[in-house]
């Protein structure tokens, strides 16, 4: 058994009779004694574990804690692939947000990030310099912003913006009731009611110029809603109303996509040569049109017939750029 285990059968022990001889710890555990006493040290000073040596009872057993002595937690079963790139996304995550009013929540998340690495078999700084976890096409966070959105958001307070739109270039003034904050590949959105438009947004915080939070009580979306506005689409760009693309990739293509979520409600599968289809709802093209436009000749949009279009013609207008003479 690994470390972690160890942990807890040593707790489940000390919990099921008063005090425990060592004998008993080696035979259940199968270490050594100097293994042993490791972990004991390692329970006692890292995790605060109230473990004492009771010399008349010639026995381990747990102690009432001292007062304001931190908790005793032990570290969850975590350690396996999945856990591990989540609890360095985490880690990452929580480090990108610069110091301010979260500062005083988020270091005890990360504290408790640190023990819960270090508390297998390597070091915390062993796993950060072993595992890698890459971003790709994040964009700058203006701090500002991002503190007084997420203090709006958790005070449940109005947020007043000053919005710049990609599109059309120009900036917005925007009284928005902020639900929930999403990070979504590799960048932060803020999904509000917008008060202007009278309607649920989700803002680009990338995008947000100035954030002043409100003395007016935000209005509260029942979770269900804002899914349904919001997550039941294609991409960040979503909405109520929703066509469905079907899309065919190549044999080549379809290693990788049909190891793909595209979406939670996708439907999809293999033809008789190998290809791979797959349907997904979407309201807005824009990020579905980008992720179709990288996969170049390795895909072809069966439907509807306007993403069709708008996928013909934006190839075209990409391979009149590279006309001789062009």
């Amino acid at each position: 058994m690994d470390r972690t285990e160890r942990f807890y059968k040593i707790d489940r022990l000390l919990r099921q009779q008063k005090h425990v001889p060592v004998s008993r710890f080696l035979v259940e555990l199968g270490v050594s004694l100097a293994t042993f006493k490791r972990d004991i040290e390692y329970m006692r000073s890292r995790l605060h574990a109230p473990i004492q040596w009771d010399r008349e009872a010639n026995g381990y057993c747990f102690t009432s804690p001292q007062k304001d002595a931190p908790s005793y937690e032990l570290p969850g079963l975590w350690f396996n692939a999945s856990e591990i790139y989540a609890l360095l996304m985490m880690e990452q995550l929580l480090e990108s947000i610069d110091p301010g009013v979260l500062a005083k929540r988020l270091e005890p998340l990360k504290a408790r990030l640190a023990t819960l690495l270090g508390s297998a078999d390597h070091s915390a700084e062993e796993v950060r310099r072993r595992v890698r976890v890459l971003t790709m096409g994040s964009r700058g966070l203006p701090s500002a912003g991002f503190e007084t959105a997420a203090n709006a958001l958790l005070n449940r307070k109005r947020l007043f913006i000053r919005y710049r739109g990609r599109v059309n270039d120009e900036d917005t003034a925007r009284e928005v009731s902020p639900q929930r904050l999403v990070h979504y590949r590799d960048n932060w959105y803020l999904d509000a009611w917008c008060h202007m438009r009278n309607g649920l947004r989700s803002f680009s915080m990338d995008c947000v110029r100035d954030a002043e939070m409100r003395p007016g009580e935000a209005i509260d979306v029942p979770t269900a809603d804002l899914d349904a506005a919001l997550g039941s689409g294609y991409g960040i760009f979503s909405g109520r109303a929703v066509a469905w693309a079907k899309l065919r990739f190549s044999p080549v293509a379809a290693r990788w996509v049909a190891a793909e979520t595209w979406h939670p409600e996708q439907k999809a599968g293999y033809a008789a040569d190998g290809s791979y289809t797959i349907e997904v709802p979407y309201s807005d093209d824009r990020e579905l049109l980008r992720d179709i436009l990288k996969f170049g000749a390795e895909v072809e949009v069966l439907a509807p017939e306007s993403l069709r279009v708008r996928v013909r013609d934006a190839l075209a207008e990409a391979a009149a750029r590279y006309q001789t003479g062009v």
